[in-house]
């Protein structure tokens, strides 16, 4: 694992304390990598949508 430092806008620094608070997320770094996650999932669809036709693929025919 890498280590990032970061700061927020209070707005978000809440609603990141408020997910943990009420049982969501452990922790606040539970919450940020899940956010990060989707970010970087959702500029990146059609690399993912590879990975999945690879796997499709290798599920279908293995290694040949």
């Amino acid at each position: 694992m890498e280590t990032m430092q970061i700061e927020l806008p209070e707005q978000l620094y809440k609603a990141v304390n408020a997910l943990v608070k009420n049982g969501w997320f452990r922790d606040e770094n539970e919450v940020l990598c899940e956010a990060v996650r989707k970010f970087i999932e959702s500029f990146r669809p059609s690399l993912i949508e590879d990975f999945i036709l690879n796997d499709v693929e290798w599920g279908l025919h293995g290694d040949e």
